[in-house]
């Protein structure tokens, strides 16, 4: 029988060994740049922390693949959120980087298609405010009975009434209508797209009458009339003579002096 070890104090023991797996060399670095960070905030050090946490973010964007965005954007968003995570790390904790960065990493990501989902930008607190006011309102129907006022709405989720209608008024902003989705009944229904105004062509004309009124303060009478005859209601060098009782080569001269005129004076702006 073989004896059992001696410790020192003449104490018969028998030793327990227990073997700890040794710790790579990586993930030792990664613990000391961890530390070092926290105490200098070095960006060359940030960025050697992403380059040793770059497995991670990638593991995690795979997750949210094929959701209708591009793995490599879901992977970008993912290295925000491992920035913020070193950013917040606290080694003297004791904690494990990974276990907590990656609800960092993945909030972040759930946080872009949250955004993205919204058929109009809106601000991510009125985003998180609807989210609130939707769940109370859910929950105070069931226990009331009836539809919450705002006022109930706002007290059991701690909003002012204005910021429970602010939160109402963009739920709209979560949907979209198709342009080609019939309205109204019929034979024919027309589309949505039918019912929006088209370019109005005579726009063009009502801008060139803006710029004209501006400019034709500097000459006399007779060349406003000209002008304004041409080239806001578009008559004929003819039809203008007749209204004015004058030849035509008269009104044709009258027009060339007034342009050049307005040319020295206003450069492009100038009727042509």
């Amino acid at each position: 029988m073989t004896p059992s070890p001696v410790r020192g104090d003449g104490v018969a023991t028998r030793e327990r060994t227990i073997a700890k797996p040794a710790e790579t060399a990586e993930r030792a670095e990664m613990r000391r740049l961890l530390r070092e960070f926290n105490k200098t905030r070095d960006p060359r050090i940030r960025e050697r922390l992403v380059e040793l946490n770059s497995d991670l973010v990638h593991y995690i964007a795979r997750r949210f693949a094929n959701r209708g965005e591009p793995l490599e954007d879901i992977e970008q968003v993912g290295f925000l959120g491992l920035i913020q995570a070193i950013e917040r790390f606290d080694p003297s904790l004791e904690n494990e980087f990974s276990t907590f960065a990656t609800p960092t990493i993945a909030g972040e990501i759930r946080r872009h298609f949250r955004d993205r989902s919204w058929a109009v930008r809106v601000p991510r607190r009125l985003q998180e405010n609807l989210a609130k006011v939707n769940a109370a309102t859910q929950q105070l129907q069931n226990e009331l009975g009836r539809s919450p006022s705002v006022a109930e709405i706002g007290a059991k989720v701690g909003l002012e009434p204005d910021q429970v209608l602010a939160a109402m008024e963009v739920a709209p902003a979560q949907h979209t209508v198709s342009l080609d989705g019939p309205v109204g009944g019929g034979d024919e229904p027309l589309t949505l797209g039918d019912r929006l105004g088209l370019s109005d062509d005579n726009l063009d004309r009502v801008e060139m009458q803006d710029v004209l009124e501006q400019v034709m303060a500097h000459l006399t009478p007779r060349e406003r009339k000209i002008l304004a005859l041409r080239f806001v209601e578009q008559l004929p060098q003819t039809e203008v003579a007749k209204r004015l009782g004058i030849s035509q080569m008269h009104v044709s001269r009258l027009q060339r002096a007034a342009v050049e005129h307005l040319r020295k004076e206003f450069g492009a702006e100038a009727p042509v």
